[in-house]
């Protein structure tokens, strides 16, 4: 294991984030730490540094979220937005992905096509 660099400032970006608690008025940071959190359900749960905190474009143009409107995203961004069709809910990063293994299988059989096309000439 690498030494600590004193030079570095410390990450977050590995330590898993906990969910905010539910306020009566909700904030942007709020809402980004659910997302941080994997508590909506998209996206796995730590630290994700951005250019500029969540609702910050909205401030700049005049019309900052209001609490209410935090309220209903922090509502309905979760796990239940992302059922369908009786599957479970999207639980980004976890469980395997059907694309690798046939990405993986494409190319053996491209390979073994290529390999018996030249034996045989």
């Amino acid at each position: 294991m690498a030494a600590p660099r004193p030079d570095l400032p410390p990450t977050r970006t590995i330590e898993p984030i906990a969910a905010p608690p539910d306020s009566a008025e909700p904030t942007t940071a709020q809402l980004k730490a659910d997302i941080d959190s994997g508590r909506t359900g998209d996206k796995t749960e730590v630290f994700d540094p951005g250019l500029s905190p969540l609702g910050t474009d909205d401030e700049a143009a005049g019309t900052p979220a209001s609490p209410e409107r935090i309220a209903l995203a922090r509502r309905t961004e979760g796990p239940e937005r992302w059922r369908g069709g009786g599957e479970k809910a999207s639980d980004a990063h976890r469980g395997q992905s059907r694309a690798l293994p046939l990405f993986l299988g494409f190319i053996v059989l491209a390979a073994i096509v290529l390999a018996c096309t030249l034996w045989l000439r």
